[in-house]
């Protein structure tokens, strides 16, 4: 099931996983016995993994053929997939402590509406968790053909304040040595991404892992280096009732 900008494990490489999957990894705390909306699931697998300590997870996405994907790969006693809109959510008020929406929100036309929405379906106390690439400056026409907009830092804490009390932000990012950085701001050529050979000589000298091969422990989720991160994570509680 290959569709662009949705990441199907048993189709993808290891080290693209392995980035997609981290962010559900670091949820994992806060799921512990609650019951969570893994907002845009896609094929499930996310859904599966917050399964492993949540009391109930409902996955939900728009795509009919990725909620079927999810239902034969990902069932689980305590995971139910729904097909749902996240800008029309149709979930019951108050049904749920955690929502997860990772990669989501730059999807989308109106990340208000579906603030409002996550809001609506949170308990008191609830906890929001979600990601989506970093840019310097927020864009609505952004390079990537499958994104409504992107958020630089400020502007991303700037609309999830008017909707939750406390909003923490985190960067995720490879871990990279400190000769990998200083190549990174020396090539302001751009050198490396237009010729293949040099990327493949710099990670051998460089000592950093190609993206296809990277494993969860040379990622990392901090408020440190957020800078250098290539998504934000943020863990937004104390939701604002409408």
């Amino acid at each position: 099931m290959s569709v662009p900008e949705r990441i199907v494990p048993d189709e993808t490489e290891h080290g693209i996983v392995a980035l997609h999957a981290k962010r559900y990894e670091f949820a994992l705390p806060f799921c512990v016995d609650k019951d969570v909306l893994d907002a845009g699931c896609g094929v499930g697998y996310g859904s599966a993994i917050l399964a492993a300590v949540a009391r109930r997870v409902v996955g939900v996405d728009r795509s009919e053929d990725a909620i079927a994907y999810a239902q034969r790969r990902y069932t689980r006693p305590n995971v139910e997939f729904v097909v749902d809109d996240l800008l029309e959510l149709r979930q019951p008020d108050n049904a749920f402590d955690v929502v997860c929406a990772f990669e989501s929100i730059e999807h989308l036309a109106d990340p208000e509406a579906h603030l409002v929405h996550v809001v609506r379906v949170l308990r008191r106390g609830g906890v929001y968790i979600a990601s989506t690439p970093r840019v310097d400056r927020t864009s609505l026409t952004p390079g990537n053909p499958y994104h409504a907009l992107e958020f630089s830092r400020d502007d991303l804490e700037s609309l999830l304040r008017r909707f939750f009390d406390k909003v923490e932000i985190y960067g995720q990012r490879r871990v990279q040595t400190r000769r990998h950085r200083l190549l990174l701001r020396l090539d302001v050529l751009g050198l490396r991404r237009r010729l293949p050979f040099l990327r493949k000589t710099g990670r051998l000298l460089l000592g950093t892992a190609a993206t296809a091969d990277v494993t969860s422990e040379r990622i990392v989720i901090s408020r440190e280096g957020i800078g250098r991160a290539s998504e934000l994570v943020a863990v937004c509680r104390s939701p604002r009732p409408a």
